[in-house]
């Protein structure tokens, strides 16, 4: 197969030695510096391209690559709430392709079907409370992570007595810490720590709490590793698929 790079940091450098190990091609590198590089027959050529960037540059190198008649997979978080909508009509209507995730790990794919299995059977029992904490190495700016959104979001959708998910404790890199707004500290909100710290690849952690007892799932990386390996088995995914394409439609959980 032949894969195009949409960002080069350590993300797409790591993707790049996992691609060509599995015995793909990478045709074309873009990053920062040669954005025309779009416009040339080595990207046209891709049958794929993975893209990691920044939010705010994420939805215009879709439209560039899909302009191109190239397929893209994406890891970058942000540009949903603004553009989801054009998205979705482009992969609907227009024949353009987009696998999606906020994390490529094959553990994180599990670890989202647990979380989702044990939100139905938590639904039965109010007198838990649910609350996440994720960590992440101190070069990670926002949070939560798109990964703790996700999962947050998965468990708003399945439990009635959480309503929408807000931000906690912050511990940020310099170890100061803060703390979210005592308007969304209420009993519907389900509430996100977040902490800085190191070079943690990412720690997410899930907890019911009760008067009698505790019940946590966890979900620990040891590398990024995992999540480039996912990125090219969501590429191989995409080359002979259509759509606006998600972890769910590759991995049967």
């Amino acid at each position: 197969m032949k894969i195009a790079l949409i960002g080069y940091g350590k993300m797409g450098k790591m993707i790049e030695e996992i691609a060509k190990s599995r015995g793909h091609e990478i045709v074309s590198i873009i990053d920062i510096d040669n954005q025309e590089d779009f416009e040339s027959e080595a990207f046209a050529s891709a049958d794929v391209a993975i893209e990691f960037t920044a939010p705010q540059a994420a939805y215009g190198n879709y439209l560039k690559a899909f302009a191109k008649g190239v397929k893209v997979v994406s890891g970058s978080t942000g540009w949903m709430k603004e553009h989801g909508d054009d998205v979705k009509r482009m992969c609907a209507d227009e024949g353009k392709t987009l696998f999606w995730a906020s994390n490529f790990s094959v553990g994180v794919a599990i670890f989202s079907a647990v979380n989702r299995y044990l939100a139905k059977i938590m639904n039965q029992f109010p007198q838990y409370d649910v609350t996440m904490e994720e960590v992440h190495h101190v070069h990670k700016l926002d949070h939560p992570s798109g990964t703790a959104i996700t999962l947050a979001e998965q468990i708003i959708d399945i439990l009635d007595r959480k309503d929408d998910w807000c931000v906690g404790k912050v511990v940020n890199p310099d170890g100061s810490v803060s703390c979210c707004d005592e308007a969304n500290n209420s009993s519907s909100m389900l509430s996100i720590d977040s902490i800085r710290r190191d070079e943690v690849p990412g720690i997410h952690s899930i907890r019911y709490d009760s008067e009698e007892d505790l019940i946590t799932i966890t979900h620990d990386a040891h590398s990024r590793r995992g999540f480039a390996l996912g990125a090219v088995l969501a590429a191989e995914y995409t080359q002979n698929h259509q759509g606006l394409l998600t972890i769910s439609d590759m991995f049967d959980f």
